[in-house]
């Protein structure tokens, strides 16, 4: 009975789907999410990302299916004065702090928890030191750490997060996903993560979810996705990728070898600097252009060996 409970899922999407009108927003989804578990949807502008997002937040209102927390129906938008549930947090990418407060005052409006359990969590937020400031005198990625720990002493179980780093630069989006880690390993929360960069998906994420056209079309964890996308798209939304004999492989399973004795040869046509190498596009006989990382930089035009490592 103890292991049963343990088990049970703290947020569960069965067959939910969204209608405007006639056009349908988001197919039929299900999901089901254990505690301190981190789930990252990626999909193009209009792939249904964001309504996905709110309407496990119980902000959408749905035309089939149902959201379920900890087996308790998520009411939607139509059902409650207030829409929302108040175990699960969503920030937007668009969220506001009132101007002209100090952010001691924005973060005690919103406290469910004792004194104590609030100052933890404004240490893991990084904001301590910012309580006795006014929201105007805050830069982007404080307000946005401001605005988290906000929802997060309303005691939140889950927490939703529509594109956390996209205003941020790359020290403050380190610092978010820092914040972000020693959060769930202090209060298992289970996060729901939305994100158009591959780099934050695939590295913070347990499982991926992809998008199209408000369907779902691929779901695993980031290792497989990456590595075994169901198609061009998934491949695309994950990174750079190429096509070889049909399949499509990543640009770290490939390695330049010497042209000698090697069936597969082909001329460079440019190199890209990415920090820990280089990136290189070649194009092949049959016109075909296989992009591969390698250690130095090459000219334009030099013939080189391809294999797969």
């Amino acid at each position: 009975m103890g292991e049963e409970k343990m088990k049970e899922p703290i947020l569960e999407l069965k067959e939910i789907s969204v209608a405007n009108g006639d056009q349908t927003v988001l197919h039929p989804i299900s999901l089901t999410l254990q505690a301190g578990h981190r789930l990252a949807i990626a999909g193009e502008t209009g792939s249904g990302k964001s309504t996905l997002l709110k309407a496990m937040a119980g902000l959408q209102n749905l035309s089939g299916g149902t959201v379920w927390w900890k087996g308790k129906r998520v009411a939607e938008p139509w059902e409650k004065l207030v829409p929302g549930h108040p175990s699960i947090a969503y920030l937007s990418q668009h969220f506001e702090l009132r101007n002209n407060y100090r952010v001691e005052e924005v973060l005690s409006y919103a406290e469910k928890i004792s004194p104590g359990q609030a100052a933890e969590i404004y240490r893991i937020c990084q904001v301590d030191h910012l309580l006795k400031r006014k929201t105007d005198q805050l830069s982007g990625g404080e307000r946005q750490r401001i605005a988290m720990a906000r929802l997060l002493v309303g005691a939140p179980t889950v927490f939703l997060l529509d594109e956390p780093f996209s205003n941020l630069d790359t020290l403050h989006k380190h610092t978010m996903k820092e914040v972000m880690r020693d959060l769930g390993n202090s209060m298992q929360i289970t996060w729901v993560l939305v994100s158009h960069d591959p780099a934050d998906l695939l590295s913070w994420a347990d499982e991926l979810l992809l998008l199209k056209e408000g369907k779902s079309v691929q779901q695993g964890t980031p290792s497989e996705l990456y590595f075994s996308p169901a198609d061009v798209y998934c491949a695309g939304l994950l990174g750079p990728y190429s096509s070889l004999a049909g399949e499509l492989i990543r640009p770290a399973s490939l390695q330049v070898v010497d042209v000698a004795g090697t069936p597969l040869t082909g001329l460079v046509q440019s190199t890209e600097f990415i920090g820990f190498g280089y990136l290189l596009q070649v194009e092949l006989k049959d016109g075909a252009v296989l992009k591969l990382f390698h250690t130095e930089s090459l000219p334009p035009g030099k013939q080189v060996g391809i294999q797969r490592r």
